[in-house]
């Protein structure tokens, strides 16, 4: 491995993800990006970061930081964040929104789809309780790999299999060959957008955000300026979600732990 080049391409993803990645990931750096040189046109990884470095490619940037930074994802990860979704989020927007008979959901770092998709189907299925309300849901990701598969719907066996029971699958999708679609009234009120958390657009205002498992690769500065861009996007009141090692503790006063339930936050 050349170390000079790999901490060169350690120090772009973190430019342009805040991944802080440390030199002892250089293995992993390098078994994703080995296989991937040919694909990329480059012959080697000093090559690759003098691309993306020195040279400036922002398309091989771009590559490299979607092959280095995708995550895992499946369906209704986790389990109990939708039941708090459904139990505690939900209830409270019913609540405060009452006169507007509106809500807005944003799914932040959504991957390929999963966590919109299912926080979707879960609001579909809640027909008593928003019946006339409108809602609305926006999924945004740093990867424009990952956005373009979100955008399709159209999943594995083996994808759909992770995390949706088959009643849910058999209601909510469509068989196309060998994969799986998602039916067009939902797509319909799910909006995927390409975004970075570190330079975010006008977005907003959302009831609630879902950022899960996001800021453990950040260091502390970098989840301070996401949580308070994330904070400014919020409707005063509204519901944060971060995953179970995550919390906005001693980094921003912009929110307030819920005191019973464990990975939410209300924005102050």
């Amino acid at each position: 491995m050349n170390a000079a080049a790999l901490a060169t391409i350690r120090e772009v993803v973190q430019r342009r993800s805040g991944i802080a990645m440390a030199a002892d990931k250089d293995y992993l750096v390098a078994a994703r990006l080995e296989p991937m040189l040919p694909q990329l046109g480059v012959a080697s990884t000093a090559a690759l970061a003098d691309r993306i470095g020195r040279q400036n490619d922002m398309r091989l940037a771009m590559l490299v930081t979607d092959a280095l930074t995708t995550n895992e994802t499946l369906w209704f990860r986790d389990g109990r964040p939708f039941e708090l979704l459904r139990d505690v989020v939900v209830p409270d927007i019913l609540e405060r929104r009452a006169t507007e008979r509106e809500m807005r959901f944003w799914s932040a770092a959504c991957s390929t789809g999963q966590e919109p998709y299912s926080l979707a189907i879960q609001l579909a299925e809640d027909t008593a309780r928003l019946a006339g309300w409108r809602w609305r849901i926006l999924g945004t990701d740093l990867s424009a790999t990952a956005v373009a598969r979100a955008r399709e719907a159209r999943y594995s066996q083996f994808e759909v299999q992770r995390g949706l029971s088959a009643h849910r699958l058999i209601k909510h999708f469509s068989k196309e060959g060998e994969f799986w679609r998602l039916k067009e009234v939902l797509r319909g009120v799910v909006e995927l957008r390409e975004a970075n958390l570190l330079s975010l657009p006008p977005l907003g205002p959302f009831d609630a955000v879902l950022c899960r498992n996001v800021l453990i690769y950040f260091d502390v500065p970098t989840k301070r300026a996401v949580l308070e861009a994330v904070a400014a996007r919020m409707r005063p009141g509204g519901w944060l979600q971060l995953g179970a090692a995550e919390t906005t503790l001693g980094i921003t006063a912009a929110f307030a732990p819920d005191p019973v339930h464990r990975g939410l936050y209300r924005r102050v």
